[in-house]
């Protein structure tokens, strides 16, 4: 891994950490801006990269909440990852950044929360899924205002990832 693309990685982690700090109001305390940086990353710099920071950022976002839900963050960083990938193909593909921001709130909102449905009940789903819409809708948004303000920076690197596809 080139040393500009790790540092690209690292300070987007320390975005998510800074957004892991901005709780929105939840039954659970890790409901955060710690999406947005890896949204950006994986506009920016790739599907892979923007993967990493989700894990890493949703980790840290728990760490910073108390870790509430244990382990199961461990399932729940594994989603955002998988998430923030798909976010990645669908905004590069015809660069239909709407598609890609619809699917993400929808995946993080209404279907990562689904294996709770079952372990925790019908309650504990019923009352997480109004906060994470709401902190989706807004990593979302601060993500697609920020996209094209950053990719001129990013220009080369990101023709060259896209090209991978």
């Amino acid at each position: 891994m080139k040393r500009k693309t790790l540092s690209l990685l690292a300070l987007f982690i320390a975005l998510s950490v800074v957004g892991a700090s901005i709780k929105i109001p939840a039954i659970v305390g890790s409901v955060a801006l710690d999406a947005f940086p890896a949204l950006l990353a994986a506009a920016l710099l790739g599907g892979g990269a923007g993967a990493l920071v989700a894990g890493g950022g949703h980790l840290v976002s728990a760490l910073l909440g108390g870790l509430p839900l244990g382990p199961l963050h461990i399932v729940v960083a594994i989603e955002m990852s998988l998430l923030v990938f798909i976010f990645s193909r669908l905004y590069h593909r015809g660069r239909n950044k709407y598609t890609a921001a619809i699917s993400f709130v929808i995946g993080n909102a209404l279907l990562a929360p689904l294996p709770f449905l079952f372990l925790m009940g019908v309650g504990f789903y019923t009352a997480i899924v109004p906060s994470l819409m709401i902190g989706s809708v807004i990593n979302v948004i601060v993500s697609i205002l920020l996209i094209p303000k950053l990719e001129p920076f990013f220009a080369s690197s990101l023709s060259e990832r896209i090209a991978k596809l």
